[in-house]
């Protein structure tokens, strides 16, 4: 059976992509020029911010007085479950070291970078939860030095529970600064901070493109888009437990893609009727975003059996894949491409967000076809070291020379001859290539 969509989007994750690259790169050549001028500038129109842009640790205790004791039990108790998970994936990166042949020692060392930027959104929502997922995975890391930066919201500044979460992390400056701003100021090393060497965290598509034109000058996490999610689902599943896990992923915004990919026709016609009440009965601007994702982005595809559904999510990639069909541990071993896995109706995408313990900082718009989300990883460098005696060097240095000839590179063949003729002085090598 070919797959059928009953319901097609109309516009796609990269819509719009090229009127904010413009406007970003504009912007990030004036802080390149202007430096922390450029920065207050933009953050006075784009944040309509006015105060200071270090967090004092007047302020940052201030803030964290204001926050109710019931927010913070909450975020210590998500932050031990991210903090706890990264220390897991931590474990699993070792040193390592082989006699590759006999005198030759080689080996990789797992380094973490030295600074990192940390950016926590803050327009629409309080993100919380991206505070706690980047900046505990970097300290987890072992990152010396870490700046967070959140929009401040206009005679407020960062709102008090994002400032507990920052701290309680472990920021060790927290920045009053969103948007394009934010990520160059950390990048760049404004305001007395050293440079980032890595940045990450989610953002709007200013933010994400930002992060995208700065690659190469600091590290990423990945490039992002908005956040998107697939749902797929057998005769077996409840519509309205798929309808809310749509919808409530809907709400990030305008331009987030949400899918479902199911073998019932009769479970897709369910959700699809449930979902336009849901969406109405959210808040505002809850509403107003999931109406628009719905109508542009969205898509219910109909599949003929699970394995092509498995292959439907293979091509999307989503960064968000959500199972509810029999037969978990098949589609474990199964699918290939997806940012975060959830499986099982028992499990929703809500949790991954914010509490339990994986991180949902996540390959976007396909990207999960060749990377997976943040991790410890991310913050740290695998490099790799060797150290030979004077007999390995006998071999290694003859073949080195041939091979260097052979590829037109004289120069790296006489750093192997110069080596052969002082370590054995009364050997006579062949250090030419062969002939063809």
């Amino acid at each position: 059976m070919t797959v059928t969509y009953l319901k097609k989007a109309v516009r796609t994750a990269h819509s719009d992509e090229g009127d904010v690259r413009d406007a970003v790169a504009a912007m990030l050549a004036a802080i390149d020029a202007e430096g922390e001028a450029a920065v207050r500038r933009f953050s006075r129109e784009f944040d309509k911010w006015e105060g200071e842009i270090v967090l004092s640790d007047a302020a940052r205790q201030a803030a964290i007085a204001r926050v109710p004791d019931k927010t913070k039990d909450d975020i210590r108790f998500a932050h031990a479950n991210i903090a706890r998970f990264a220390e897991a994936q931590k474990a699993t990166v070792l040193d390592c070291s082989i006699e590759v042949i006999p005198g030759l020692m080689a080996g990789q060392k797992q380094i973490p970078v030295e600074a990192a930027g940390c950016y926590v959104p803050g327009g629409r929502y309080s993100h919380i939860a991206s505070a706690i997922m980047t900046i505990t995975t970097a300290r987890v890391a072992g990152v010396r030095h870490v700046v967070a930066c959140s929009p401040p919201r206009p005679g407020l500044g960062i709102p008090p529970e994002i400032v507990f979460a920052m701290d309680l992390c472990g920021a060790d400056v927290i920045l009053n600064l969103g948007g394009v701003q934010g990520v160059a100021a950390m990048a760049n090393g404004l305001f007395g901070l050293p440079k980032a060497d890595v940045l990450a965290g989610p953002g709007n598509q200013y933010v994400a493109e930002a992060k995208r034109i700065l690659y190469g000058r600091v590290g990423i996490d990945m490039f992002a888009g908005p956040t998107d999610s697939m749902i797929l689902a057998d005769e077996s599943a409840d519509a309205e437990f798929i309808a809310n896990d749509l919808i409530g992923q809907a709400e990030h915004g305008y331009n987030s893609p949400v899918w479902l990919a199911t073998t019932s026709a009769a479970l897709a016609e369910a959700v699809m009727a449930r979902v336009p009440d849901l969406i109405e009965a959210l808040p505002e601007p809850n509403r107003s975003s999931a109406r628009a994702a719905w109508a542009d982005y969205a898509e219910v595809i109909l599949c003929g059996d699970a394995e092509e559904m498995a292959g439907v999510a293979d091509t999307y990639a989503p960064e968000h894949l959500h199972v509810q069909a029999a037969d978990l541990d098949w589609w474990l071993g199964r699918l290939q491409a997806y940012g975060s896995l959830f499986l099982g109706e028992e499990t929703t995408v809500a949790f991954g967000d914010k509490t339990s313990g994986p991180n949902h900082v996540l390959p976007t718009s396909g990207a999960a076809r060749y990377t997976g989300g943040l991790s410890v990883h991310k913050f740290m460098k695998t490099v790799t070291w060797q150290r030979a005696t004077r007999a390995a060097a006998r071999d290694l240095g003859v073949v080195t020379a041939r091979i260097s000839r052979k590829e037109g590179m004289e120069g790296h063949a006489r750093t192997a001859d110069i080596r052969l003729a002082r370590f054995f002085p009364d050997e006579t090598f062949d250090l030419s290539p062969a002939e063809e």
